[in-house]
C-alpha cells in the first residue's frame, strides 16, 4: 500500500520558478541563506521572520540541484539545512532536492508480522561496493536475487542518515534528513526500496534518535542560532545541561521536551515511511530517549521509568503511524525487557510494535558456544522460548547474530565474534562449529518471535563484521548445504508447503527438558490439527539416538519436514537418521501420546502432520 507523501512545510521546497527556504532558528537577530544560486552571496537573501522562531522566503534564482547554506544571525556562522534531503558531505552544503522518484512498485503489501523474517544488513558492506548510484542498484539487483531466494520478506538496513566520511555503521547520524551520500543519495535509497517490493521484500529501517553525532554536528545543528547555556552545549536543538549526556557523547542528546525539536524527530520519522516508502522502522537504544543517564553511565532514576518527554515522544510517534499507516512495523531497540514498551498506548504502553530480545539472544548464544554439554542450561533455553512481552508472541525479535553481538567495536561479555568463530576459534568452517551454529538458527526459526539473522549468517560467515570491505561471497559457493539448511527454515517458518501452520502461531509449550541428556520438546500451533501442529526436539548434547521417546499432541503417523543433520546440509554432518514416525496412545510428557525420533547430536528435528 502507498499513501501520498507528505513533505513537512520547513527546508528548501522547490515551486515552479523558484524555491521556498525556511527554518528553524528561534534566537537569530537574521537569517539569510547563501548558495549556487547568488553566488555565495551572505547579505543578498534575508529571509522575512514569521515571528515564531521560523523564518522563510522565496527565491526565484533558486533551481533544484542548487547548493545551499543558512547564514544564521552572524557572518561567521554558516549551517547546512537541518532538514536538507540532500548534503554534498557530511561537513559540506545541503541541496535542493528533487521529490520526483517515480515508483514503479505501487502494490506491495507489507507481510502480517507473524509471518516476518529479517535479514539485517549494512549497505557499505553487503556487496562492498559503495559512493556512487550504481553501488546502490548493485545490492538492489544482486543482493535482491540472493535474499528472495532464501526466502526472507523484510530487509532490515542499519542506518542510511549522513554520516561523516563514508566508513560507518551508521550510528553517528549527522543529517537526519539527508540519505548517506556514500550510499548513493535520495533516488538511491528509494530505487532500493523499489527493487525490494518488486522482489516481495518489505525494508525496515534504522534510525537513530537517541543522540546526534558526536562529529561534524557544527555543520549541522550544532548551536544552530548562536545560542547555547552552559559550558558549551549544544543549543536549541539539545538539553543544555546535565540530561545531554549519551554514552556517544557528552552533549549531544536531542531535547525531546522542546517542541520544534519535537516536531523535527516526529517529521523524520513520517518522511522515510512516507516520502521513502519505508516499510518500519527500528528504533536505535529507545532506553536512551525515554531516561535521562548521568554522566558515568549510572541512571539517576530507575531505568523502568516510563514518564518525561522522550517517552511522551516515542508514544505520540507511534500512534501517528498506526493512525496513518499501521501496516507498518516499528521496532524498539530497549534492551530492557521492559513489557511496556510494546504495550498499546492506550494501556500506557509507548506503542512499539516489536523490541529485540537480547536476553533470548545471551542466553541461546552462551548455550551453544559453551565447549562442555555439561554447561549448556536447558532450562534457560525453555525460559529464552517462553518469554513473551505481552499475549502477542511477535512484539520480540528473536536472532543469534546481530551487528551489535558480531562487530569489532561493540563491548560484549560474550565475545565480538561471528557465532561459528566463537563456537570454534580458528576452526569455524569445522564440524562443532557447523552443527552448533545451525542449532541455533533452528531455535530461532522455531521459537515465538519474529526471526532475524544476520548479513552472511546464511553462508557460515564467521569474519567479524567491521563495515567495510565486503562480506566473503565466495562462502556462498562453498558452503551451498548451509545455504539451504537456512532456506529450508526459513520456508517451514513461513509455512511454505502449508504443513506447519503452527510456526506462525502464538501458542509455544516447551513439554520436555532433559537437563541430563540436553535435550528438548517444543510443541508450537496457531490452531491445531494436521499442518499446524508442529513439534521440534532440540538435541544440545554430543550424543545420539536411534529412538527418542517424545509426546506427541494427536496419533498417527508424524513427517520429518527438517533435519539439521542431513549431510546435504553439509558433507561434515553424519546424516543420523530421522524417519517419519507414529505416535501411539498412552501419555508422555503431559501429551496424550508419543512416538520415538532418531536424532544426531547437537542437532534439531521439526515434525508435522
Amino acid at each position: 500500500m502507498a499513501v501520498p507523501s507528505v513533505r513537512p512545510g520547513i527546508g528548501a521546497a522547490a515551486f515552479p520558478g523558484g524555491v521556498t527556504f525556511r527554518v528553524w532558528a528561534p534566537f537569530a537577530p537574521w537569517v539569510r541563506v547563501a548558495g549556487s544560486f547568488n553566488q555565495w552571496s551572505a547579505t543578498a537573501n534575508d529571509l522575512a521572520s514569521e515571528g515564531n522562531g521560523y523564518w522563510s522566503a522565496d527565491i526565484a534564482k533558486a533551481a533544484v540541484g542548487d547548493h545551499y547554506r543558512f547564514v544564521v544571525g552572524s557572518m561567521t556562522r554558516w549551517r547546512a539545512d537541518p532538514r536538507a534531503r540532500a548534503v554534498t558531505r557530511s561537513d559540506g552544503d545541503a541541496v535542493v532536492a528533487a521529490d520526483n522518484y517515480r515508483w514503479r512498485v505501487n502494490d506491495f503489501t507489507m507481510p502480517p508480522w507473524n509471518e516476518l523474517v529479517i535479514y539485517e544488513l549494512h549497505l557499505g558492506s553487503f556487496l562492498g561496493r559503495r559512493a556512487t548510484l550504481a553501488s546502490m542498484l548493485t545490492v538492489a539487483s544482486r543482493g535482491m536475487g540472493h535474499l528472495q531466494n532464501l526466502g526472507v520478506n523484510a530487509i532490515e538496513i542499519m542506518p542510511a542518515q549522513e554520516f561523516p566520511g563514508d566508513d560507518s555503521w551508521g550510528y553517528n547520524p549527522t543529517h537526519l534528513f539527508a540519505v548517506e551520500t556514500a550510499y548513493g543519495g535520495p533516488d538511491a535509497l528509494k530505487q532500493f526500496v523499489d527493487d525490494a517490493h518488486a522482489h516481495g521484500i518489505a525494508v525496515i529501517l534504522d534510525v537513530v534518535y537517541n543522540h546526534l553525532g558526536p562529529n561534524d554536528l557544527i555543520h549541522s545543528v550544532w548551536q544552530f542560532d548562536g545560542w547555547w547555556e552552559g559550558d558549551d552545549m549544544g543549543g536549541v536543538y539539545f538539553y543544555n545541561d546535565w540530561r545531554a549526556w549519551t554514552p556517544w557523547g557528552h552533549k549531544n542528546r536531542p531535547d525531546y521536551g522542546r517542541p520544534e525539536v519535537r516536531q523535527f524527530l516526529h517529521d523524520n520519522v513520517l518522511m522515510w515511511l512516507e516520502e521513502y516508502r519505508i516499510d518500519g522502522l527500528r528504533f536505535d537504544m529507545t532506553v536512551y530517549i525515554r531516561n535521562v543517564y548521568g554522566a558515568d553511565g549510572v541512571p539517576p532514576e530507575d531505568p523502568t521509568n516510563l514518564g518525561g518527554w522522550g517517552w511522551s515522544l516515542l508514544r505520540w510517534i507511534n500512534d501517528e503511524v498506526d493512525a496513518r499507516q499501521p501496516w507498518k512495523v516499528m521496532i524498539a531497540e530497549d534492551m530492557r525487557q521492559n513489557a511496556a514498551v510494546t504495550a498499546p498506548t492506550s494501556q500506557g504502553g509507548a506503542g512499539f510494535d516489536g523490541q529485540w530480545d537480547d536476553q533470548f539472544h545471551h542466553t541461546l548464544r552462551r548455550a551453544i558456544v559453551v565447549p562442555g554439554d555439561e554447561e549448556r542450561d536447558v532450562w534457560s533455553i525453555k525460559s529464552s522460548i517462553d518469554r513473551r512481552y505481552s499475549p502477542d508472541a511477535f512484539r520480540r525479535v528473536i536472532y543469534t547474530e546481530s551487528h551489535d553481538e558480531v562487530g569489532e567495536i561493540i563491548p560484549n561479555p560474550l565475545g565480538k565474534q561471528r557465532v561459528p568463530e566463537h563456537i570454534q576459534p580458528g576452526q569455524a568452517d569445522g564440524w562443532y562449529a557447523q552443527k552448533r551454529s545451525t542449532l541455533g538458527a533452528a531455535v530461532v526459526f522455531t521459537s515465538p518471535g519474529i526471526p532475524m539473522i544476520f548479513q552472511g549468517q546464511e553462508m557460515l560467515e564467521w569474519i567479524q563484521f567491521t563495515g567495510k570491505g565486503s562480506m566473503d561471497w565466495d562462502k556462498l559457493r562453498r558452503f551451498p548445504g548451509i545455504v539451504r539448511l537456512y532456506r529450508d527454515l526459513i520456508r517451514l517458518r513461513r509455512n511454505w508447503f502449508n504443513n506447519t501452520r503452527g510456526l506462525r502461531g502464538h501458542h509455544t509449550n516447551v513439554y520436555h527438558v532433559n537437563p541430563q541428556d540436553k535435550v528438548l520438546a517444543v510443541h508450537r500451533w496457531q490452531e491445531g490439527g494436521p499442518g499446524d501442529d508442529v513439534i521440534a526436539v532440540l538435541n544440545f548434547g554430543n550424543r545420539t539416538y536411534a529412538g527418542y521417546s517424545v509426546g506427541f499432541p494427536h496419533p498417527g503417523a508424524w513427517r520429518v519436514r527438517f533435519n539439521s543433520d542431513w549431510s546435504g546440509y553439509s558433507p561434515a554432518f553424519h546424516n543420523h537418521a530421522s524417519n517419519d514416525t507414529v505416535a501411539h496412545g498412552g501419555r508422555l510428557h503431559d501429551m496424550p501420546c508419543h512416538g520415538d525420533v532418531g536424532i544426531g547430536c547437537y542437532t534439531a528435528i521439526i515434525l508435522s502432520q
